[in-house]
């Protein structure tokens, strides 16, 4: 590959890929310039193109592409389907049921107590979640969440998040590794939930029992599940998972790497990436084994004041060359432009500031020695990425 595109792209990527001006959705525009261009291959990163069908159009259209089909990427476009087939197929998750009905969601959720868990059925962008800890709370997330896809409620799971993933061919599983994200916006692990406010890798409570037990008992069965049905899964997996008493279940599905969990994954693969990518596509995955880095990557989520409710875009970001000479340090951009020389915010979750250790603990200094070198006035960060590992 001697070319790489990005679409639409921002001020990070800008500096290796030729950023196109296209959005994630124009999902017409996207296979008329991957046709044009005569792309060789196509990597969707996020979850509502695939659920739309891209991979489908570009694939028809004759361009390799990485990722599920419109009809498989309903691991993560319901939720309510992912219930349904762990309960049909004995993969442990939450008690739960499925409503279309306000009053009969309110019911169900006051059996189970509190605190109760309410999802939208489609997707949300990884916000589509309320633990409730009261039952006005309880009963307000059930009002606004029921739309046209209806919605899930389930019992609160005690014990430890974390994050697995693996590459499939739609036959063959390639275990990558686990991280732990970081969900509520403030430190202490307050407020509401966000797309991910930081992750670190290794997740010390994904010990290799764990990974065995997860893969036994959620992830080939959910791929032999979805192969039943005619819909076999092609692409990253993305398994959320609660952990009490050494035992794993599943939360939910990502059809995608997961964002942040992907910038600490990447700091300690060692491996060519886009060989096991394009391994999937064709189906020879077997011939693929990865090597990682025993260092631990940590990353730590900038976002802009008022995420994840409102916030003002088109604030200047400045002194990113210095933070980024911080020894073991990547900075990742998401939401930024660039205007002239300045490099400008455009979103939610801004920069994804990440360093590598030998620890987690040093991971963790570096990269918020980083942080405190950007000048943002208008952004935020959690200062306690990676406590639970510290704790331990």
């Amino acid at each position: 590959m001697d070319k790489l595109y990005c679409a639409p792209g921002n001020a990070g990527i800008a500096e290796v890929a030729e950023c196109v001006p296209i959005g994630a959705l124009e999902l017409d525009r996207l296979v008329d310039f991957a046709s044009g261009e005569k792309i060789d291959f196509v990597v969707i990163g996020p979850e509502a193109p695939l659920i739309m069908g891209l991979w489908d159009r570009l694939e028809a259209a004759g361009i390799r592409a990485l990722g599920p089909s419109a009809a498989s990427a309903i691991l993560e476009g319901s939720k309510g389907f992912v219930k349904d087939l762990c309960a049909a197929n004995n993969i442990p998750t939450a008690a739960y049921k499925r409503f279309s009905d306000a009053e009969a969601a309110k019911r169900f959720a006051a059996g189970l107590g509190l605190p109760v868990v309410v999802k939208a059925d489609g997707i949300a962008a990884g916000k589509g979640v309320v633990v409730a800890e009261t039952a006005a709370e309880r009963d307000r997330a059930i009002d606004l969440m029921l739309g046209k896809d209806g919605l899930v409620v389930e019992e609160y799971l005690e014990g430890e998040e974390a994050s697995f993933f693996v590459l499939t061919d739609g036959e063959h599983v390639l275990p990558l590794i686990g991280a732990q994200d970081h969900k509520r916006a403030f430190d202490g692990d307050k407020g509401p939930n966000t797309g991910g406010m930081g992750a670190y890798s290794p997740a010390p409570v994904l010990a290799p029992a764990i990974i065995e037990k997860t893969l036994d008992k959620i992830i080939k069965p959910t791929l032999a599940a979805m192969a039943a049905r005619g819909t076999p899964y092609m692409g990253v997996l993305y398994a959320g998972l609660m952990i009490h008493n050494d035992q794993p279940k599943l939360i939910e599905y990502n059809c995608r790497f997961g964002d942040p969990e992907c910038q600490v994954l990447m700091m300690r693969l060692k491996s060519d990436l886009a060989t096991a990518l394009l391994a999937a596509r064709d189906r020879q995955l077997k011939h693929i084994d990865l090597r990682w880095s025993d260092e631990a990557a940590l990353t730590v989520v900038m976002a802009a004041r008022g995420y994840p409710g409102d916030y003002a875009k088109g604030s200047e970001i400045r002194n990113l060359e210095a933070a980024a000479k911080v020894d073991g340090v990547q900075i990742f951009h998401a939401a930024t432009e660039r205007n002239h020389q300045k490099v400008i915010s455009s979103g939610g979750r801004v920069l994804n500031v990440t360093a590598s250790g030998k620890t987690i603990a040093e991971a963790q200094d570096r990269a918020y020695r980083a942080v405190d070198l950007i000048d943002w006035p208008d952004g935020f960060c959690r200062r306690d990425i990676g406590w639970r590992a510290l704790r331990r």
